[in-house]
């Protein structure tokens, strides 16, 4: 009809629905162009703004399998469907990834996204990506017929929204060793609540291996672990301080470890901050987050 326009209409697509893990990774097989879904709260944006259509979708909110976490001696698996307020309420031993998951979203997201699914978009933005990059994690993939790899977490990112995933595999999860000591997750944006990261900092006390670790997010094209400034820290607490939880660093010792920290970043220019904030958030986080460690040290003494 003359001066009317309309909506084109979206193009049918299969929705698989396994119950099993052994269903969904036989789906996977028989449909590698087939794209898992659980929470669904990064795709359905694609979607909805027709600027992704994949042929099938294995709906895997189902599995058993990817619902659990559990330890097994001194390492923890997370199952790739664990959402992030189950997170929240039963991973209180590790507090970078409970503030993480805090600051996912809405509650209605984090209701229904998972750390799988940060995974699977891979974007430098996932805000549980640093601090699996912070514990080293070993992220579990899977294929028809029993077949598991694992990969280091930076060989599984492989850049901006890439990863090492096969066609015919699935994310099972998440696999790191337990550390004893402090340490915290924080990010920088636009508003309080809801925000995409401009910028993002894990930091980790390793006691044990009397090392710092410290992973940035949205500052480069995938996440990034600030070898230097980890070094330069671990060294700067020496013996002295690993040994005597009450002691702390001098002011001079934190501020070179932040910029160090911020030198690590690779930060880019786009809408929501320039490089430079970014750096400079890399500076400020990395300063606060050590600061932060050493006073959890403190109080524990």
């Amino acid at each position: 009809m003359r001066g009317r326009t309309f909506r084109r209409l979206p193009l049918m697509m299969r929705v698989l629905l396994p119950r099993t893990l052994d269903e969904a990774l036989e789906m996977k097989a028989a449909t590698p162009d087939a794209v898992a879904i659980a929470g669904g709260t990064d795709v359905m944006v694609l979607l909805n703004f027709d600027r992704f259509r994949p042929p099938a979708f294995i709906d895997v909110s189902r599995v058993p399998e990817l619902l659990l976490w559990r330890a097994e001696g001194n390492e923890i698996i997370l199952g790739a469907g664990v959402t992030y307020s189950r997170i929240i309420r039963e991973l209180s031993a590790f507090p970078p990834f409970v503030q993480a998951a805090r600051t996912v979203g809405s509650p209605q997201i984090r209701n229904r996204g998972t750390v799988g699914g940060n995974l699977g978009t891979a974007s430098p933005a996932g805000d549980a990506l640093p601090v699996l990059a912070a514990y080293d994690a070993d992220i579990i993939l899977g294929r028809a017929g029993g077949a598991t790899r694992r990969l280091r977490w930076s060989e599984f990112l492989t850049g901006p929204k890439r990863t090492a995933l096969a066609g015919d595999e699935l994310i099972l999860g998440a696999r790191w060793r337990r550390v004893r000591g402090p340490g915290s997750f924080s990010k920088i944006g636009t508003r309080n609540a809801m925000v995409i990261a401009i910028a993002s900092l894990c930091l980790v006390l390793d006691e044990e291996g009397r090392s710092v670790r410290v992973a940035l997010g949205s500052v480069g094209p995938t996440i990034i672990r600030a070898r230097e400034a980890e070094a330069f820290a671990s060294a700067a607490m020496a013996d002295d301080v690993w040994d005597d939880r009450r002691a702390t660093l001098p002011p001079a010792a934190i501020a070179e470890f932040a910029e160090r920290t911020a030198a690590a970043a690779r930060p880019i220019d786009d809408v929501r901050g320039t490089a430079a904030y970014r750096r400079h958030g890399c500076r400020v986080l990395a300063a606060r987050a050590l600061t932060w460690a050493l006073a959890d040290r403190r109080l524990a003494a």
